[in-house]
């Protein structure tokens, strides 16, 4: 089930990089559509429109047009007209000009410092409690940069949420190693977040009757499990699935994060298997259990802003409703960081990581299939001269899946060891709190579920080989134990665990 660098199985993913073709074409043309006539009557205070690349003397005459902006010289309408016209300037620039514009805004329109200053000294002298009222007032107001309420103005355009939403996650690029875009990202960050506390969010269930457009979103933004076209769509919202996703009031045709459940019997365990597009639709009346297999995040510009988790729940809460028969609420998750950890591991302790029950009968089959492979084709040195670590050896044969008998030897060490990585809590920093090493992981333990199973082999893409060695794990929401498992975790860095779970973390044989 889905999950971002601030998404996972249940984790939000952010969009791919296909997904989100060069930051604003999919809303360019609309945008500059609607904000036309909107922006008609500031033209003739603009004066010609600026160069692409945004050079100095291009820059200081918008700087002007800012400042008309925050002045509302005019009145609200030509407040309005001007932050309209600023917004198609800006979609109008190249990525060097956009950066010049958005460097701009972040140097010349910060707090003023003076101000801040002045208005701290008027407060220590403030003798009694209204002035203090007064003063404090007069304080917050210089603390606020004059940018933020630049930004605050397209709130008010067609579309103009929409816009911020994009611009921070082009500005997020931009910020890497720059302090000053750094500062106006956290702005903008802040006010996205006011602007989309979960108390404003609608959600909705998406089904085949949705809008095109809606849909195509849906093909477009899935992170987890890529949706091959319009068939493998219509599949995944049939009578035995459901989708749902929050939407915003001022982004209405914009999903923000959507999940995908299946309603099965069992807890699945394989993810391939769930999404088989042959498998008979199961009656949703007879399922007990309500597998949540993706949720991803569809804006990149809200990283970092969570409301996954409000999510799940309003879902669980509808389903329970719905379905009164489904006893089991759980995730097919993926486990993105495993074989990063697993890779730096096995360089560290090599064959160390096996019991020597393991070792031998590990060696013992890859000696076999190395001497099938000499006899087939002759190698300098032949068998037995690769002084690789065993687990090396193994994983790097390409076809070690199917090979029943080197997977069965593989798995007893591999499962204990991708045990061991979900359940290490790393030791908190600074005043943080400590947390599991895996970002999946830590989602759903942060929401109050538990680890309740590790599935082998559970997803045999190329994906799935590549982030976890193949293996997922379900994570169980029990509805009288949510409170209880979010406090452990949070309250004490307990991760719980299943019994079956606890048990793969004990070396074998």
């Amino acid at each position: 089930m889905s999950d971002a660098p601030d998404t996972t199985t249940l984790d939000p993913v952010p969009p791919s990089q296909a997904a989100q073709p060069n930051f604003f074409d999919r809303a360019l043309d609309n945008l500059r559509t609607r904000w036309r006539e909107i922006a008609a009557s500031a033209r003739g205070a603009v004066g010609a429109p600026p160069r692409t690349h945004l050079p100095r003397e291009d820059a200081e005459r918008l700087k002007e047009q800012i400042e008309a902006c925050l002045e509302s010289r005019g009145g609200e309408v030509s407040a309005r007209a001007r932050a309209a016209q600023l917004g198609r300037t800006y979609l109008a620039l190249d990525p060097q000009g956009r950066r010049n514009f958005l460097l701009m805004l972040a140097r010349d329109f910060d707090v003023d410092r003076d101000a801040v200053m002045d208005a701290m000294v008027t407060f220590q002298a403030a003798a009694d409690p209204v002035a203090r009222g007064h003063a404090e007032r007069a304080l917050r107001r210089a603390l606020e940069p004059p940018r933020l309420r630049l930004l605050t103005q397209f709130n008010a355009l067609p579309e103009g949420v929409k816009f911020l939403v994009d611009l921070r996650a082009e500005l997020m690029e931009m910020a890497r190693g720059e302090p000053l875009l750094q500062a106006l990202e956290d702005d903008l960050k802040n006010l996205l977040r006011a602007w989309f506390d979960v108390g404003f969010l609608e959600m909705h269930r998406i089904t085949w009757d949705s809008p095109a457009s809606l849909l195509e979103k849906l093909i477009k933004y899935e992170a987890v499990h890529e949706i091959s076209g319009w068939q493998d769509l219509k599949d995944r919202l049939d009578s035995d699935r459901r989708c749902f996703a929050f939407f915003h009031p001022r982004m209405p045709h914009e999903p923000l994060i959507f999940v995908e459940v299946a309603l099965v019997q069992g807890m699945s365990d394989n993810v391939q298997a769930l999404l088989d597009p042959t498998a008979p639709v199961c009656d949703p009346k007879s399922a007990d259990n309500a597998i949540f297999y993706s949720i991803s995040n569809a804006q990149s510009g809200l990283a970092g802003i969570s409301f996954g988790n409000f999510l799940i729940k309003r879902v669980v809460d509808g389903l329970a409703t719905e379905f009164p028969n489904i006893k089991c609420y759980a995730t097919l998750s993926p486990i993105p960081g495993f074989r990063r950890w697993f890779d730096r591991t096995l360089d560290r302790d090599g064959d160390a990581l096996l019991t020597n029950t393991e070792a031998e009968r590990i060696a013992e089959r890859l000696s076999a299939l190395e001497r099938t492979d000499d006899t087939e084709a002759p190698t300098e040195g032949g068998v037995g001269t690769d002084e690789s670590p065993l687990l090396v050896r193994a994983l790097s044969r390409p076809g070690w899946v199917d090979d029943e008998e080197l997977q069965k030897r593989l798995r007893g060490p591999l499962m204990r060891m991708c045990t061991q990585y979900l359940t290490t809590v790393q030791e908190a920093k600074g005043h943080g709190r400590a947390r599991a090493q895996d970002p999946v992981a830590h989602f759903h333990l942060t929401n109050g579920a538990r680890m309740e199973r590790l599935n082998w082999l559970a997803d045999r893409s190329a994906k799935g080989l590549k982030q976890s060695l193949g293996m997922m794990i379900n994570y169980r929401y029990r509805l009288g134990e949510i409170d209880a498992n979010h406090e452990a975790y949070t309250g004490e860095g307990r991760i719980i665990t299943s019994s079956a779970v606890r048990s793969l973390g004990k070396a074998g044989g």
